[in-house]
């Protein structure tokens, strides 16, 4: 248990800087493509100090390779030799050459090609992972995006036929408020009629009553017994 421990901490210092790499925590792989991308990001140096990753996919992509990891000596045990000779100021090719006697010693494997197979078949690993990470991102898209796109659409429409009844709303309004200018000079049209037809029949009226009265006077005054 101990040494999947410490083979779960060399594989860390491969990808990040060694102070970021003294307590890994390793996610399961069930779920972890979508899920994990809701978890907290923490930003750190790759080991070359050359980018910036994301931590809790450098602790996936251990993981995965812990869980992958062939039986011997392999790539990884090669290029853990191979760190171990870095301050001694040998140059690339000779680091690399010193590694490999280093590696052969260990017993196992004796053919370069071998090791360059164990390289990629952990980047086959990888690859694999990558396209099931893709598919769930996929997946995500279409099913929380797409629903959002759906709700965006459906609100738009809402409003398209909202504005339509504002229109038709405000057209109502300004046909009303004309309606209401004509009726409101009709009334006082009408007003003005009726007021001078009642004035005109007063005048009239009193004129038929006065002449009738005055014949009636008259009427009394010469013929009367």
């Amino acid at each position: 248990m101990e040494e999947e421990k410490n083979f779960g901490r060399k594989l860390l210092s491969f990808f990040i800087e060694e102070d970021t790499a003294q307590t890994p925590s390793f996610p399961n792989q069930k779920g972890i493509q979508v899920k994990m991308q809701e978890q907290k990001s923490v930003a750190v140096e790759n080991a070359s100090g050359t980018i910036v990753v994301d931590k809790k996919f450098v602790d996936h992509f251990v993981s995965l390779l812990e869980s992958s990891n062939l039986k011997g000596p392999d790539y990884f045990e090669y290029m853990q030799a191979l760190k171990s000779l870095a301050d001694l100021g040998l140059s690339e090719d000779k680091q690399y050459q010193a590694a490999w006697a280093s590696f052969k010693a260990m017993g196992g494997i004796t053919d370069v090609a071998a090791l360059t197979n164990s390289a990629n078949h952990y980047v086959g690993i990888l690859d694999t992972d990558r396209q099931r990470f893709l598919k769930d991102v996929e997946t995500a898209i279409s099913q929380k995006v797409g629903g959002l796109k759906n709700d965006l659409k459906a609100t738009q429409d809402e409003n398209e036929t909202l504005a339509k009844q504002i229109i038709n709303l405000q057209n109502l309004i300004n046909a009303n408020t004309e309606k209401i200018t004509n009726i409101t000079t009709d009334i006082s049209e009408q007003s003005a009629k009726i007021t001078t037809n009642k004035s005109n029949y007063e005048i009239t009226y009193n004129s038929f009553v006065e002449q009738i009265k005055g014949d009636i006077a008259k009427i009394s005054q010469y013929l009367a017994p």
